[in-house]
């Protein structure tokens, strides 16, 4: 396992078996956005399936307001899934007349072979399970799909799965983007953006080169 931060990126790099992880981490010098890029390498002499979980909580207001009150802060986010840009939706309702509203997107891209459908959840209870908790979380259990809710959960949180297949020698990469603006049209701009390679790639190197 090893972390490298640089002025442009953070690295995280590890091993487990015959798979190497490296995940790549910057801020898009053009967009209100952080690209994650992981990249799956399989070492052995067997194709692998592997599933991927992201996951983020949905705060999308003053880190002040939501630590005074979180669950009443949640009340106001509501969530929706775009499949045509494999994406989550969340906006915050202002609480105040003339304040605007505040949006979030959470996407995912995969350069590879994916197996079955991109699953989604942005209800953390149903996440995490009954009785659990993020160290042990309901939804990382063998076979337990997410619940594809969306809409106005009580305690929003935003999590992409994807499912790939990595034949012997290969890599496979997999993007996810957070952004955020007070404009859906920008936020969906933002997701339809990145669901083209070439602008993942543009991401790092204009942050190399800032």
């Amino acid at each position: 396992y090893q972390v490298i931060f640089s002025p442009d990126k953070a690295e995280f790099m590890r091993k487990d078996g015959n798979i190497d992880t490296h995940t790549e981490i910057v801020v898009s010098p053009e967009e209100n956005a952080e690209v994650r890029r992981i990249s799956l390498t399989n070492h052995s002499e067997h194709s692998r399936v592997v599933e991927v979980t992201s996951y983020l909580e949905v705060v999308l207001t003053h880190q002040s307001a939501d630590v005074a009150h979180p669950a009443f802060s949640n009340l106001f986010v509501r969530t929706e899934y775009l499949s045509e840009y494999n994406c989550l939706l969340a906006n915050r309702r202002p609480r105040e007349e003339g304040k605007s509203t505040l949006w979030g997107v959470h996407s995912v891209l995969v350069e590879g072979e994916v197996v079955g459908d991109i699953q989604y959840e942005t209800d953390r209870a149903k996440f995490i399970g009954r009785g659990r908790d993020l160290s042990d979380p309901q939804a990382m259990d063998v076979d337990q799909p997410l619940s594809q809710t969306v809409g106005p959960v009580l305690d929003p949180i935003m999590s992409l799965r994807v499912r790939v297949r990595i034949n012997p020698g290969q890599t496979v990469r997999i993007a996810y983007i957070t952004g955020t603006s007070d404009k859906r049209e920008e936020v969906i701009r933002i997701a339809q953006k990145y669901q083209d390679t070439a602008a993942v790639a543009r991401a790092f190197e204009l942050a190399w080169t800032r």
